[in-house]
């Protein structure tokens, strides 16, 4: 059975820095990414690896977060610099696995003072 379990994150002051982790158990990994949805907008892509580890951002978090993917424990993670109030939102990770696409359950990210 696939899941997607998500922790990390939880409330940070502006200009601060949380890590998002994802871990995934099921079958092969070969697309990973972090969405995110702030309240009354759409989900919005944030970030993604490919299995040899290429990567791609959304405009507005290019030199703020990074992702990053553990092939033995299965993990890839966001790590979020600089964040500000724009950022706040529940966030996602999503994998492309051999079974299929699949997503985490949400974690919630508030970026206030």
């Amino acid at each position: 059975q696939v899941q997607l379990v998500e922790s990390g994150g939880g409330l940070v002051q502006p200009g601060g820095s949380l890590t998002l982790s994802c871990v995934a158990s099921g079958s092969d990994l070969y697309f990973m990414a972090w969405y995110r949805q702030a309240p009354g907008k759409q989900r919005e892509w944030v970030a993604s690896i490919t299995s040899g580890g290429a990567t791609n951002y959304v405009d507005s978090v290019k030199d703020r977060f990074t992702i990053a993917r553990d092939r033995a424990t299965r993990t890839w993670s966001l790590r979020m610099n600089g964040l500000t109030p724009e950022d706040t939102a529940v966030y996602y990770c999503k994998a492309t696995m051999s079974s299929g696409v699949h997503w985490g359950q949400g974690t919630q990210v508030t970026v206030s003072s």
